[in-house]
């Protein structure tokens, strides 16, 4: 088993299909795409492949350590990371395959009239837990 990272862009990927903001979206366009995501992880839980996932707000402070005292905090600047990633998902699968099948699943959540969003997501390996490339 290897663990992967899917992450989720507000935005910095290439364009989804479906490329309406969600903040341009009903109500119910997002119960629908939120009860997705959750079925997804539901059936992820089932099969052993789901660890963890979050969603995660547009509100950032960057803090790093400055010597003795109080460490500076600030709203920026930034690696932009709170502008572009909306979310996360933990998945541990047997193979790359697996990995990439399951993103491409997950990709197709609806969004704007329903449709499927066809956002890219980024899947990254964790580090120390090699990939299963069977290709």
């Amino acid at each position: 088993m290897a663990k992967y990272l899917l992450l989720k862009h507000y935005r910095g990927a290439p364009a989804a299909v479906n490329d309406v903001p969600m903040a341009e979206w009903t109500p119910e366009e997002i119960s629908a795409h939120v009860k997705y995501m959750d079925d997804f992880a539901a059936r992820l839980e089932e099969t052993g492949e789901f660890v963890d996932s979050q969603a995660l707000s547009p509100v950032g402070t960057f803090v790093r350590y400055d010597g003795e005292g109080r460490p500076p905090v600030t709203d920026g600047p930034f690696a932009e990371t709170k502008d572009l990633i909306a979310g996360w998902m933990v998945i541990d699968v047997d193979t790359y395959d697996r990995a990439i099948e399951l993103a491409g699943e997950l990709s197709a959540a609806p969004g704007a009239g329903g449709k499927p969003i066809h956002e890219w997501l980024e899947l990254r390996p964790f580090y120390g837990s090699a990939p299963t490339i069977t290709e």
